[in-house]
């Protein structure tokens, strides 16, 4: 995934956003803010992609994102609990009708048996007729800490195009 396969993916995002008036957020943890960059890389951007945060302390998850410290004690900070949480928190407080979450780890510590490094949970979150429907999931990526990241990005992004309706 090159870096002109990632901007094709924030194109297609940025086409589909615009066609349905929608505003997407983001919650970054494992890419530090990557999924931002490749999204306001595209000129225009602030018309369909209102921001995002990038907590990638517990700490933050919680004070920005209203992610509950049970969830993080009970479940780990990388777990489809605290994905969701962290995507439904930045809808909630950042707005938009569309937010997606990340949090992995990206190595190359870290990593535990049930765990390993690459592991990253998504979630993605949008508001539907008065109602808010979500989905989530798991991958675990191959290589090093930025092939790590980089899959990460296109997976959300693909992720993004692929649930939205």
């Amino acid at each position: 995934m090159t870096d002109a396969d990632l901007t094709s993916l924030a194109m297609k995002v940025a086409a589909r956003l615009g066609a349905g008036g929608r505003q997407l957020v983001t919650a970054e943890s494992c890419t530090g803010g990557w999924i931002g960059k490749v999204l306001t890389d595209i000129p225009g951007s602030s018309a369909w992609y209102l921001g995002g945060v990038v907590s990638y302390s517990n700490s933050l998850k919680q004070a920005l994102l209203g992610v509950s410290p049970s969830t993080l004690g009970q479940h780990g900070a990388v777990s489809e609990q605290t994905a969701r949480e962290m995507a439904q928190g930045a809808l909630e407080r950042l707005g938009g009708q569309v937010a997606l979450a990340v949090t992995g780890i990206a190595g190359p510590d870290g990593g535990l048996p049930d765990k390993p490094v690459g592991t990253v949970w998504f979630a993605w979150v949008w508001r539907v007729a008065g109602r808010i429907e979500s989905c989530v999931a798991r991958e675990v990526f191959a290589g090093d800490r930025a092939a790590v990241r980089r899959q990460t990005v296109a997976y959300a992004l693909e992720g993004l195009l692929e649930r939205d309706g």
